[in-house]
Parts: structure tokens; sequence; C-alpha cells
């Protein structure tokens, strides 16, 4: 994870993600990107993309220019490289555009506590950034001084179509020596024998170099709770989940996927595009 892009928008959670990017960085030996999106009014991008220049314009860029070099001050991001840039546009599409054009290994987004989740999964940029990014997006909560990975719960059908994904769960976890706690959910709707579902994670896995992990089977209601019950029973650090491009979350798990799952978790969501 040597190149992270942290979009910002000045908020206290995305000073929580870019304390997490800094601390990341600082374990790989990385650099961040920082990039701030000023979305303009219809009118006002109008008059840009015609070639006009409009003074309030000019002075949101350099207040946002301002807030950028105030954020570079923070003691947190000594001796890390740290560069700035502020973009005209749609926040998601300039994130998009920043993260392929600075070959991003890693973006890393806050969200707004419980509903900032929810608000994941009904349209808004983090949801479109999770849904199309081609890089790893991890999604910070809350403030996280000693940020880690130690146990990494991801929760899968295991089938093929999982597979490329997984590759990218795989080096993830090595880069950060995470223990992978592999585990399906059964449900009374998606029930599976306890030996039906051994064998299809065994042939998962056999597919994979894999040292540091665990197979579990746990039995819950719904989907969204056994994730989030089973990694609080084993005191999970982050959870990891693929994503499909064209219907985000909701297609994984034969499509049950809800936006309750990272609603209420309280750790890290790292996602993987399948």
């Amino acid at each position: 994870m040597k190149r992270i892009l942290v979009p910002t928008d000045f908020s206290v959670h995305a000073d929580y993600a870019l304390k997490v990017a800094a601390q990341i960085a600082r374990d790989t030996n990385g650099e961040i990107f920082l990039v701030h999106m000023l979305e303009l009014p219809t009118q006002m991008a109008d008059a840009v993309s015609g070639g006009g220049n409009i003074p309030e314009i000019m002075l949101f860029m350099k207040k946002a220019h301002q807030k950028l070099e105030s954020l570079l001050e923070k003691d947190y991001l000594e001796g890390i490289k740290v560069s700035e840039a502020v973009k005209l546009g749609r926040a998601f599409e300039g994130i998009l555009k920043s993260s392929v054009k600075n070959n991003i290994d890693l973006v890393v987004m806050g969200s707004h506590g419980s509903t900032g989740f929810q608000e994941l999964f009904i349209g808004s940029t983090t949801e479109k950034i999770v849904r199309t990014s081609e890089s790893p997006v991890l999604v910070i909560k809350s403030e996280n001084t000693n940020f880690k990975t130690d146990r990494f719960v991801f929760a899968s059908d295991f089938s093929k179509e999982v597979y490329g994904c997984f590759n990218k769960i795989v080096s993830f976890s090595k880069i950060f020596g995470s223990h992978l706690d592999l585990v399906m959910i059964n449900t009374p709707n998606s029930f599976k024998s306890t030996g039906d579902a051994q064998k299809i994670m065994k042939n998962f896995v056999s597919e994979f170099e894999l040292t540091n992990f665990s197979m579990h089977i746990y039995n819950d209601a719904n989907i969204e709770s056994g994730i989030l019950n089973f990694a609080k029973s084993v005191n999970a650090d982050i959870i990891g989940m693929c994503t499909h491009g064209r219907t985000s979350l909701y297609h994984f798990f034969n499509g049950s996927i809800s936006e309750g799952l990272v609603n209420h978790a309280n750790i890290p969501v790292v996602t993987f595009k399948i």
C-alpha cells in the first residue's frame, strides 16, 4: 500500500480517515495523495466549462488550498510524503480520476457515524466509490489512533466468482500480517450442512497459498447480522467484502447484503471489487 488516496471535505470524519492513512503510510513507507473536490452549483459549473473566470470560484479554490495546507501541518503527518490537490467537479468522478491518474493502491475514506454508513448504500459519494473503484476502499467510521488489522474477517459464499477478489484480500492481509478469519454464514434461507459448507471452503482455499487463516461456519438469522455477530465474537479489527461494480454490495450473497451490515459495524470495512 505505497500510494494512498484520501478524499477530504475537511470534516472530522475525513480527518479520522487521514489519521488512519498516515498510520498505514508510515508502516508501509508509503505516500498520501490528499484531494478535495470542489463541487460547484450548476450555473457556476457551466460558466467554468464555457471559459468563464468567476471571482467566487477563485475564492473557493484559495480557501480550499489554505485548508489543505493547514492539514499538512498536522503532527501525525510529520515525515510522510503528502501531495495535495483541489479539483473542480463531481466528487466521485474526481476521486476516481485521481485514483487512476496516481496509480492508487488504497483509497481511505471517512463516513459519518451510523447514518453515514446508511448513506453509503443509497447513492452517496462513498457508495459510488465503493462500487466503482478498481482500488480497495477502506471506510473509517470513527477515530482510530491505533489502526490494526490483526483479525481480518472475510465473509463469502466462496464461489469461483470470488477468486479474483480474494487474491486482493490475500495480498492485503499479507501486507498487514493479518490473520484471515474466513466465514460462511448459514441462514435459514440459505442453509448448508456443516459437511457441505466445509467442503466448499476447503476446495476454495486449496486454490490459494494461505498460511495464517482459519475457517468458520456461523449460523444466524441473516447474512448481515451473521457477519457482525461473528466479527464481534472473534474480536475482529476489520471486515473485508467483495463488491460488484454494477450492483454494489447488493448482488453479493445472492443479493442479500443491505446497508444494515456497515450501518451497524463499529470497525473499519474494506471493500474489493470483483
